[in-house]
């Protein structure tokens, strides 16, 4: 009984290690937040060596897409995922955003295979479309075997209900009523976020994590056509974070030489 009890309590420690400020091996120290002048965004490449990144990159995000200026590019291919349709996922409060922790599911770009780690939540969105920013953006990370990341982008605007938040938002609930900061093993239909092939519009290019360290050599996918979200769970998404990180966007970001390609 001793042992399963210690097993256990080593067990929960761990995964608070692991999630507490480390999302897929970046490390987030506690320090982040959205607004103020000590560590908001505009001082996040100078808080900590390590996200010097944030503040010297070149291909960093989010980006304003000028749709006048994309790149058509025929080559690109419809979108190739081979999500599970029922997975077990963890919601984890880090504060800045929360974190639907997954770790099922495929996504091809050419030949190369990412796996889908995670998705969190932005509101209001981080990505603009022609200067315009909506009410939220949903990012889902994937991690190759290589190390490499891949990012699909959804933005979202005032309407009706998002289905998959609608499944969990309870839980959310709980993460603001501050009972818990983990909540594991809920049952996700990861098809209600992106179907199995998505053969709409969608814009492309190289950028970097949009939250320190700002690592670069992202490849981004942001999917043309928002979807929908309701008021009240814009409301739900803020609910759990600090109250200096409420809108937990980070500002747009030079594009510098780099070019968008759409399909």
């Amino acid at each position: 009984m001793a042992l399963h009890f210690f097993t256990f309590i080593f067990a929960i420690a761990l995964l608070l290690l692991i999630h507490g400020n480390i999302v897929n091996g970046e490390d987030h120290g506690p320090e982040i937040s959205y607004s103020g002048n000590k560590n908001g965004p505009y001082q996040w490449g100078s808080i900590n060596p390590a996200y010097l990144k944030c503040r010297t990159g070149k291909e960093q995000s989010p980006i304003d897409i000028v749709v006048d200026q994309v790149l058509i590019n025929k080559n690109l291919a419809p979108l190739s995922t081979e999500y599970v349709p029922i997975v077990n996922a963890t919601l984890i409060n880090h504060k800045y955003f929360i974190e639907l922790h997954l770790g099922e599911g495929k996504f091809h770009i050419n030949e190369k295979e990412y796996t889908l780690a995670q998705m969190h939540w932005h509101t209001p969105s981080e990505h603009r479309i022609n200067g315009v920013q909506y009410d939220a953006e949903s990012h889902m990370v994937h991690v190759a075997a290589d190390g490499s990341k891949a990012v699909i982008g959804i933005l979202y605007k005032i309407g009706k209900a998002d289905p998959l938040l609608s499944t969990i938002q309870d839980k959310f609930v709980e993460l603001a009523n501050g009972h818990k900061e983990i909540i594991e093993e809920e049952v996700i239909d990861v098809e209600k976020i992106v179907p199995k092939n998505v053969k709409g519009k969608y814009y492309r290019y190289m950028g970097s994590l949009t939250t320190p360290p700002c690592v670069e050599n992202i490849t981004w996918t942001l999917l043309a056509k928002e979807r929908s979200i309701s008021k009240k769970q814009i409301q739900i998404l803020k609910g759990p974070l600090d109250s200096k990180s409420k809108s937990n966007f980070r500002p747009v970001q030079p594009i510098n030489l780099r070019h968008v390609e759409v399909n």
